[in-house]
């Protein structure tokens, strides 16, 4: 039965290659009592799953859902209809009524002032203060064409005449002496510069180099070649067999410590790994996935039982409830409605619709009569009214039709 109930898709979620002879002794014997066991333990949680489904959906549909739409048009009625209402008829009017007010109270006359005693005065007061600029500005230019004519004929003429004719000359006077004496002078310094120079060079330069090149060069060359060098090669191989012997130290060491490490710590590490944690995880894994394919069999198959029982329960309450009530409606409370129907409310609908008619009739004639009355004493309080004259149409009437020898324009009507 529960070999049968699989999932068609159970074979390929398991391991590539993998076949149902090939599996495990530990797998075949944990398969069967994993899945009884489970079943056991689901079939119960998987009634009460259904039950509080079924529980909840009539719960829903029957109760919840009524409810909501009851508070959802309580809430209307009681909000929204009401602030509808203020809205639309009492602030929308009082809004049309303010921007009326104001319209009338400030726009109205604000546009007035603006556009009757504003807008005049300001195009008086632009007019004359254009009159009073260009006035301004034409005295304006007068002073300063005065003023400029009189600058020009008594400070800048003077002052280009001068310039010109006096400190022009003077100028290039001056400019040539001093180009002169500048050219004597360079010449003189750089004669003077020249002896100086050769002067210092033979006197002491030449002294202080051959000095320097025969205290401090030759000495110090010879130093470096013949102690500090024989010097540094030594502390270098010194240098390179302290390193050396230092690494070889290092190695060793580090190669004790590896094998230590290795002996005491990883192989056992190793060991447990592959021969306890491996094979401990791999029949974990083995009794998950049962236990897991056991559980997606035994909730299949206990929807089986509860779409059984569900079924069951069904047909009990249809046969024992549903059936009898049926057929109560159906042969007894039927039969009887039809009789008050025919024996009792037609006849009374049949009656209330004759004494409508004759309500109908009995206000159509009396409303006929006030229509007389008011009209007699309208007739005997102002007399007959006036008689309209019909007037002739240009377009013929319904009773006349156009033909051929007759026309209807205003030009060649009969």
């Amino acid at each position: 039965m529960v070999e049968l109930e699989k999932a068609p898709g159970a074979d390929a979620r398991r391991e590539p290659g993998g076949r149902s002879d090939a599996e495990g002794c530990l797998t075949v014997a944990v398969r069967i009592p994993v899945r009884i066991v489970v079943l056991v333990l689901v079939v119960p949680v998987r009634l009460v799953w259904d039950a509080l489904v079924v529980a909840g959906r009539f719960l829903r549909d029957a109760v919840l859902r009524p409810a909501g739409r009851a508070l959802a048009w309580l809430a209307r009625a009681v909000f929204v209809w009401p602030l509808v209402g203020l809205w639309r008829y009492v602030v929308v009017p009082l809004a049309k009524g303010a921007a009326w007010l104001g319209n009338v109270l400030l726009v109205v006359p604000v546009v007035w002032l603006y556009r009757w005693v504003l807008t005049p005065v300001g195009r008086a007061l632009a007019w004359f203060f254009t009159w009073v600029g260009a006035v301004l500005a034409a005295t304006g230019r007068g002073l300063c064409a005065g003023v400029v004519w009189l600058g020009r004929y008594l400070v800048v003429v003077p002052v280009v005449w001068l310039y010109r004719w006096v400190l022009t000359p003077v100028g290039r006077a001056l400019a040539w002496f001093f180009t002169w004496a500048g050219g004597v002078l360079a010449a003189t310094g750089r004669g003077l510069c020249a002896g100086v120079v050769w002067l210092g060079r033979y006197l002491v330069v030449v002294p202080v180099v051959w000095l320097g090149r025969y205290l401090v060069v030759v000495p110090a060359v010879w130093l470096y070649r013949w102690v500090l060098t024989p010097v540094g090669h030594a502390l270098a191989w010194c240098g390179r067999r302290l390193v050396r012997g230092v690494g070889l130290v290092v190695t060793g060491v580090g190669f004790v410590l590896y094998w230590t490490v290795r002996v005491l710590v990883v192989l056992p590490v190793l060991a447990v790994w592959r021969w306890v944690l491996v094979p401990l995880g791999r029949a974990l894994a083995v009794v998950g996935r049962e236990v897991a394919d056991a559980l997606g069999h035994a909730w299949r198959i206990a929807g089986y039982v509860s779409r059984a029982v569900g079924r069951f329960l069904g047909t009990l309450l249809r046969w024992t409830v549903v059936e009898p009530v049926r057929w109560v409606y159906r042969s007894v409370l039927t039969p009887v409605g039809h009789a008050v129907r025919d024996g009792v409310l037609r006849p009374l609908a049949e009656a209330g619709r004759s004494a409508g008619r004759a309500a109908r009739q009995a206000l159509a004639s009396a409303r006929l009569s006030v229509r007389q009355a008011r009209a007699d004493v309208r007739r005997m309080l102002f007399g007959e009214p006036v008689r309209r004259q019909p007037v002739d149409r240009r377009e013929p009437s319904g009773a006349e039709t156009r033909t051929l020898g007759s026309s209807t324009t205003a030009l060649t009507k009969d």
